[in-house]
């Protein structure tokens, strides 16, 4: 309990460092509250169990991490979604984002390109009685189609530019919070707002540093 106890401090003291970026002086109680109630160290590698709660990313294997606690809170907050909404998730990783989202909405898609990474945050996702988030591999570039359109769509991994695919599933007055920048170069988190009509709203929330998202072969993408 105290490791929780201890990174929801980091979380409240990262928002208030940055609360002029971010715009708020504290995140939604309801995001706070499911920061609380998921075991981070779930999500973990094993020998990493003793910095389950540290705010900063760690490794979970095949070059992919799972972000900072802050950051995860923060991009859940950005996306403001309720609990009647579906979220697309793309980048599932350990599945962390996912459980966290889980307890905000009614029903999480979250989509996973590395197949080992995909089959393992299925299984943990399952097991520890996350039902309404639904994990799959596959290019998460291109979304989820076939349960289009989502009430957000967050992305846990770093495109040069904002997928087309992505808004074309966004529900008008929705949010996409993703982050946006070269591998080796400057990164900002995103938000982008698609407004009745299909105009966007672009918002700059702040510097982060994220894994590139990556993209099948097969596709024609792109692959860092």
């Amino acid at each position: 309990m105290k490791g929780i106890e201890r990174m929801l401090r980091d979380i409240e003291d990262e928002v208030r460092y940055t609360r002029s970026l971010i715009g708020r002086d504290a995140l939604d109680p309801r995001v706070m509250a499911a920061m609380a109630e998921v075991p981070r160290e779930e999500f973990v590698p094993g020998f990493e169990q003793a910095y389950a709660y540290a705010n900063g990313p760690l490794p979970i294997g095949h070059g992919q991490t799972i972000s900072q606690p802050y950051i995860v809170a923060l991009m859940t907050d950005l996306l403001g979604c309720g609990a009647g909404d579906r979220v697309l998730e793309v980048g599932t990783g350990s599945g962390y984002q996912a459980a966290v989202l889980s307890r905000v909405v009614a029903q999480v898609y979250s989509i996973e390109i590395v197949p080992e990474l995909a089959e393992e945050a299925a299984r943990r996702l399952q097991r520890l009685g996350y039902e309404n988030a639904q994990c799959r591999q596959g290019d998460g570039y291109l979304g989820w189609p076939e349960e289009a359109p989502f009430d957000g769509i967050l992305v846990t991994a770093a495109a040069p530019a904002v997928p087309p695919p992505l808004i074309e599933q966004l529900r008008d007055g929705a949010r996409l919070v993703l982050p946006v920048g070269p591998q080796f170069g400057h990164q900002e988190l995103v938000v982008v707002e698609k407004r009745p009509g299909g105009e966007l709203r672009r918002t700059d929330i702040l510097g982060v540093a994220f894994v590139p998202l990556t993209r099948a072969r097969a596709e024609g993408g792109w692959r860092p």
